[in-house]
């Protein structure tokens, strides 16, 4: 492993961010892009998207932002073949986009729940992946692929329950791409965020669940987007080339507690 600062120099390197245009999505596309990559995220909010790509050149790369639906097939693939005709290349693509579970008590769930949060977290990271990896084996010179599950997969989420499946479906995609794809130097890992402040978080986030949750963070906060910055730009960048089938749980201890 180069851990020289080198080694964490992202120029001339390419990443796709979906959900890029927000939370924990745009806290690691600002740190690709201040490490040298230029940068395309998709969002499903063509104002978020702009704000969002704005701010990413004004670190003095180049920045795309486009409209896209990853639950949606041509979109997918109309928005990964405009990216690499802007950008040249694909070298880094973090399957961030997802939604938030509202389905209520067990009992009272539908399919319709179900399958509104398969549809984004599962199918549309599978549909950005299998977009991201045909590019990478056919360009022949590797890359990284990264995807963004959550702690609620390996802990219970009760009223959740298709969040944490959707997440924990994305963990297991990873792995199996992780041994499928290591003979085109392609490297497969995943990322599990504990507790953090984004758009989706006030759903869940009341004065109670404050009290029974904060204490049982070591580090006593929430987790921010900014946290996620490093691990983006380790993943992307050639510290990481052996590491690939790994696991990242950063929730600020609150799981080791």
């Amino acid at each position: 492993m180069d851990m020289s600062p080198d080694a964490f120099d992202l120029q001339g390197h390419v990443a796709l961010v979906t959900g890029g245009n927000g939370g924990i999505g745009l806290g690691m596309a600002r740190a690709l892009a201040a490490a040298g990559a230029d940068v395309a995220i998709w969002g499903r909010s063509e104002e978020k998207n702009r704000a969002a790509a704005s701010e990413l050149e004004s670190l003095g790369v180049r920045a795309i932002a486009l409209v896209c639906d990853v639950s949606d097939e041509q979109d997918v693939e109309r928005s990964f073949a405009r990216t690499v005709e802007v950008l040249g290349k694909v070298d880094s693509c973090f399957a961030n986009a997802g939604v938030a579970a509202q389905a209520g008590p067990f009992t009272e769930q539908t399919r319709d729940d179900w399958r509104r949060v398969l549809g984004v977290n599962l199918e549309g990271a599978f549909l950005t992946l299998r977009a991201a990896t045909r590019h990478m084996v056919a360009r022949g010179e590797g890359g990284s692929l990264v995807g963004v599950s959550s702690m609620g997969s390996v802990q219970g989420m009760p009223q959740a329950q298709v969040y944490a499946a959707s997440k924990a479906g994305l963990t297991a995609t990873m792995n199996g791409l992780a041994v499928e794809l290591a003979r085109h130097r392609v490297r497969a890992n995943t990322i599990l965020p504990g507790f953090v402040l984004t758009d989706m978080t006030p759903a869940f986030r009341t004065e109670r669940y404050e009290q029974r949750v904060l204490p049982r963070i070591p580090q006593r906060r929430w987790g921010e987007p900014r946290d996620f910055g490093g691990i983006a730009v380790y993943l992307a960048s050639g510290a990481s080339a052996y590491h690939t089938g790994g696991t990242f749980l950063i929730d600020g201890g609150y799981s080791r507690y």
